[in-house]
């Protein structure tokens, strides 16, 4: 017995040096890295032992690696999870200018479009699948996931998961699903920002067994926490940039601000673009590499910039409006001073913020009845008959939408939200989905029409020269690339495209940038709609409990910002930073100092006479708890003040 235990330790650690060399050559073949960063090494390693394992990484922490690393170290295809279209098409490119092969299945395709990719995942040699959550639930994806050689199923956003997440989403709960077709097939889910709760409530839902939890601590080091109270917010937001060097980020609530703030910033010399989910696609990616280039110094945007931005050297992130909670606050935050160098994240606070906090509870959550008229609305005006609709998608105009059954912009978009939590729809924001074609006709076909038709003659070779993989797969193409070369009009292009795609010699999906809205279940009478009472108020109560804690943060004046965020995602007993707003004002209280000297006489004068809690001398002294607290513990230090077994303080005669 002894021995086969010794062989078989000796067999698993002959295995894992293994495993540490593959995966060290492959970080640095591929991706041009010679170390991982702290616990990425030691998820991989977990991830090829056949561990299922939850990775609680902050932003910019390096979660991608996690799971390509592994699945290119193993036979087989990795399928990824995530609800992020710009995230799931900016790495497929990633991987695919590696030479990996990667594909990507999303709500803007076409049925056919993603019969044909599904096909090259399974015979194609193909090492990434990237889906959204409800691609899970269709009859085509299950039998044809059934047919891969699944090696790893990577779960990004994790806490979408979690009931108690801040952004739960009910089609995450079909994973479980998944799991019993692919079998013993690992679980690596990985999440940026969740409490103790929601974690282990991933491993619950995903069916860990045992739970194997890593958690890289939240604490940055290099990142000064400040809250700065105004009323002033434009001329404050000048200061603080005048006060530092290096690129930054400020974010906004408004689409209509980001341009203001902008224009201010640049009148003030002060370089500066905006974005936002409202501009094209393509200024939107123009905005983001020159600021990536520091060809501007600050991009004003809303929550909608930040996805895959792996910009190391920003120095400080300004929020001028108060985000919805602290797992939003700190993800965004976090996108300062990724390279470890010191940083600032700024927010600018007023209490009037307050009142504008607490109203989007009444926004975000308009009441049942107004959501199901948005939903009467909307089905009327996609023209969706009373059952049917499922699993059919539609470009969504929304304003068109709004301005027809004249809604508020914001009540409408939340009662959507609140139909895809409840699993109604799926609302993809707008992105811009390239031009696709794929040749229909095989080669002998092609040929022939090319010898009937010799207009289309040199178009065809055009493609074929600057194109590759157009017999097998949809392909993304430029039609002003095809222009430049051909010496022909863009409009020439188009011509091309759509009488071959009409002569059935090519399938051909043109370029679109709308939202894309997807039907789970088919039309209901909107009185059948079910949404859950106790399900709608218990998400508003979590959304309410969030923001109150990020009114806390922001106009408490006692506690240690760091302090109070990494209680808040369960470090608990951390020490006081010493950086943040809330301490510098500490440490400017020395002895010698004249309000250290006041406070030491006002202690002595209430605790000469009678023994008080450090509650009650807060309450007597009516001063800053921090600043009395700071005082008690140097006098206790001095042997001038002793804290009693019933926990009150008294003074030493």
């Amino acid at each position: 017995m002894i021995i086969w235990l010794f062989l078989n330790v000796a067999k698993l650690q002959k295995k894992s040096l293994a495993d540490r060399h593959e995966i060290r050559r492959i970080l640095l073949e591929t991706w041009g890295y010679d170390e991982f960063r702290s616990l990425q090494e030691e998820i991989i390693l977990s991830v090829l032992s056949g561990k299922d394992t939850l990775a609680l990484m902050p932003t910019g922490g390096g979660k991608s690696l996690t799971f390509q690393v592994p699945a290119l170290a193993m036979e087989g295809i990795c399928l990824v999870i995530t609800p992020l279209i710009a995230l799931m098409k900016d790495q497929v490119d990633q991987l695919q200018r590696h030479k990996i092969k990667a594909m990507a299945i999303h709500s803007g395709m076409k049925s056919f479009e993603i019969d044909i990719a599904l096909n090259n995942c399974v015979y194609g040699g193909y090492k990434f699948l990237y889906v959204s959550p409800e691609r899970l639930t269709t009859r085509l994806f299950q039998a044809r996931v059934s047919d891969m050689n699944v090696n790893l199923l990577a779960v990004d956003e994790a806490h979408c998961i979690s009931q108690w997440g801040y952004d739960f989403r009910p089609s995450y709960l079909e994973i479980s699903k998944l799991r019993e077709i692919l079998g013993e097939v690992p679980v690596l889910a990985l999440t940026a920002t969740a409490t103790p709760e929601v974690c282990e409530d991933i491993q619950d839902r995903l069916g860990f067994h045992p739970k194997n939890l890593f958690q890289k601590s939240f604490n940055r080091e290099n990142l000064d926490y400040l809250v700065v109270q105004t009323e002033d917010k434009a001329r404050e937001l000048l200061k603080q940039i005048r006060q530092v060097e290096g690129c930054g980020i400020v974010y906004t609530r408004s689409r209509q601000k980001c341009r203001e703030l902008s224009q201010l910033l640049n009148e003030n010399d002060v370089s500066s673009g905006y974005y936002h989910a409202g501009l094209k696609q393509a200024l939107r990616d123009e905005r983001q590499q020159q600021w990536m280039k520091n060809q501007f110094r600050v991009i004003v945007a809303t929550n909608a910039f930040g996805m895959g931005i792996d910009k190391p050297d920003v120095r400080f992130v300004i929020h001028v409006d108060l985000p919805d909670g602290p797992e939003s606050y700190f993800q965004e935050a976090g996108r300062a001073g990724r390279d470890e160098a010191h940083s600032r994240a700024i927010l600018l606070y007023s209490p009037s913020d307050k009142r504008v906090l607490e109203q989007r509870i009444a926004v975000n959550f308009p009441g049942i009845p107004k959501v199901r008229e948005v939903y009467r609305a909307l089905c009327n005006f996609l023209q969706v008959p009373l059952g049917s609709g499922r699993g059919q998608q539609y470009d969504f105009e929304f304003g068109e939408f709004l301005h027809r059954y004249r809604l508020s912009a914001m009540v409408a978009h939340s009662s959507l939200q609140i139909l895809a939590r409840e699993g109604y729809i799926v609302l993809t924001e707008a992105f811009y989905n390239p031009t696709r074609i794929k040749f229909q006709a095989e080669r002998d076909e092609l040929y022939s029409f090319q010898v009937k038709n010799a207009g289309f003659d040199g178009f065809i070779k055009l493609l074929l020269r600057t194109y590759s993989g157009l017999f097998s797969q949809f392909v993304k193409i430029d039609e002003s690339i095809l222009a430049r070369r051909s010496g022909i009009s863009q409009e020439k292009v188009n011509d091309y495209l759509l009488t071959l795609s009409r002569r059935r010699i090519i399938h051909y999906i043109p370029r679109k940038e709308l939202p894309v809205l997807t039907f789970l279940e088919e039309r209901l009478d909107d009185k059948n709609l079910l949404i859950a009472p106790d399900r709608y108020n218990f998400r508003k109560e979590r959304y309410e409990k969030r923001i109150r804690e990020m009114l806390r943060y922001a106009s408490s004046s006692n506690i240690c910002r760091n302090q109070f965020l990494l209680s808040y995602f369960g470090q608990l007993d951390t020490p006081r930073c010493g950086r943040c707003d809330v301490c510098r004002g500490v440490e400017q209280l020395r002895p010698g100092s004249a309000e250290f000297s006041s406070l030491v006489d006002a202690i002595s004068s209430q605790l000469s006479e009678r023994s008080l809690t450090l509650d009650e001398l807060v309450k007597q002294l009516a001063s800053d708890p921090l600043k009395i607290a700071f005082v008690a513990e140097w006098l206790m230090e001095q042997g001038r003040l002793i804290r009693k077994k019933d926990l009150t303080l008294s003074w030493i005669k």
